[in-house]
């Protein structure tokens, strides 16, 4: 089966599950409709963007990486959408969050931390209905999953959580590129690209990863 097909069979699925789980859930689809119309430039991220490349799971929130200059825009033009919703500035995300709950809907991320500065470089383009987007290529999906991970402020929770994708990504996908693996890798940290291949080799080998 396509890639294309998986990630669409898998999103339908991660979005299914959310909505029975979460509370006045919005779907990925919601979204990319509004940054479309919008003409705003962004990757589907977080466990949507994740999705067919590891196995679908609810998500609270939906996670997009917006082109810089176009960041204002994007939180303009969804909080007028949704209008329960309003932003919470930070230096590398804008949340919006519920009026009433608090709770986080959407995650609208700058491209200002790695590897998420070069995240327009290595994307898959998708088609769901009638509806174009992105999403992070393989070895950039593994990258974004390998930052936090290694991050030094990253809660143990959290870590565990991306531990669990982070392995899943590998186990499913034999067609990792190593070499584009370690290039993105890299920007990670010095070092980062020969630390994430050799990660890889662990997992295949059935070896423990430790971080």
């Amino acid at each position: 089966m396509l890639l294309t097909e998986v990630h669409r069979q898998s999103l339908a699925k991660a979005a299914e599950l959310s909505r029975i789980q979460v509370d006045r859930a919005i779907t990925p689809l919601e979204v990319i409709r509004v940054l479309n119309r919008a003409k705003i430039s962004f990757v589907l991220a977080g466990a949507y963007g994740l999705s067919g490349i590891k196995k679908p799971r609810a998500t609270e929130d939906v996670g997009v990486v917006v082109a810089a200059r176009q960041v204002k825009k994007a939180v303009r033009e969804l909080v007028r959408t949704f209008r329960y919703l309003q932003p919470d500035e930070h230096d590398v995300v804008v949340r919006l969050r519920h009026r009433e709950t608090n709770a986080v809907a959407i995650d609208v991320m700058k491209p200002v931390q790695p590897p998420y500065y070069n995240i327009f470089r290595h994307t898959q383009r998708m088609t769901w209905e009638t509806e174009e987007y992105r999403i992070p290529s393989l070895e950039m999906a593994l990258a974004c999953k390998f930052a936090p991970l290694v991050s030094l402020t990253r809660a143990d929770a959290d870590k565990h959580m991306d531990a669990h994708d982070f392995l899943q990504m590998i186990r499913n996908n034999p067609d990792i590129d190593l070499a584009k693996l370690a290039e993105i890798g890299e920007q990670v940290f010095p070092d980062g690209g020969k630390e994430i291949v050799e990660k890889v080799k662990q997992v295949r080998a059935g070896q423990r990863l430790v971080f």
